[in-house]
């Protein structure tokens, strides 16, 4: 069930205050990709703070999308909006250093590297669930919109869905095999 607009309405009001409305995106504009990616979410069943996280996800910049909206001396502003848990997750995915964590994405025990700090972590399961959860949704909404990134980047992102298919959701893997396999 789609968060309600009552939760998700302050982090889009925040979002149109911090110009994604106006940054160009494939697909459209930032928000209109961050709005696809809760929907999704939602469509796979996910809770509402990983929904939320889902349409947070670019606050602080990701190691493929650079710009950030808030620096990260302002989270607060982003808990006050989502909670502790849904900017948690946000936080999460914008640390992350994609080549250093991916390849053992999948391990229980794989270290996941901060690309913030420099440091590196092992995050509970149901983080890691998230991430990958989140990492799909994300990549499946490029993937639909913008038929040149499928043809660049869907071999390595089916490859990698492949790898991580046991912290994916079964709607989720679904979705990765119908979009990126052919």
């Amino acid at each position: 069930m789609p968060v309600s607009l009552a939760a998700s309405g302050p982090a889009v009001a925040l979002l149109r205050e911090l110009g994604a409305a106006d940054i160009a995106h494939p697909g459209g504009t930032l928000i209109a990709h961050l709005q696809r990616v809760q929907r999704q979410l939602a469509a796979w069943d996910a809770r509402p703070a990983l929904q939320l996280a889902g349409l947070c996800h670019a606050f602080y910049g990701t190691d493929g999308f650079p710009g950030a909206l808030l620096p990260l001396d302002r989270r607060s502003e982003l808990v006050a909006v989502t909670g502790a848990e849904a900017e948690e997750l946000v936080y999460l995915y914008a640390s992350c250093d994609r080549g250093a964590t991916y390849p053992t994405l999948a391990d229980t025990d794989g270290p996941f590297h901060d690309r913030f700090t420099g440091l590196s972590h092992t995050p509970e399961p149901r983080s890691r669930r998230d991430f990958a959860e989140l990492t799909a949704a994300n990549e499946l909404d490029l993937a639909r919109t913008d038929p040149a990134f499928r043809d660049q980047w869907g071999p390595d992102l089916l490859s990698l869905f492949t790898r991580i298919r046991p912290l994916l959701s079964q709607p989720a893997w679904s979705d990765c095999q119908e979009v990126l396999g052919g």
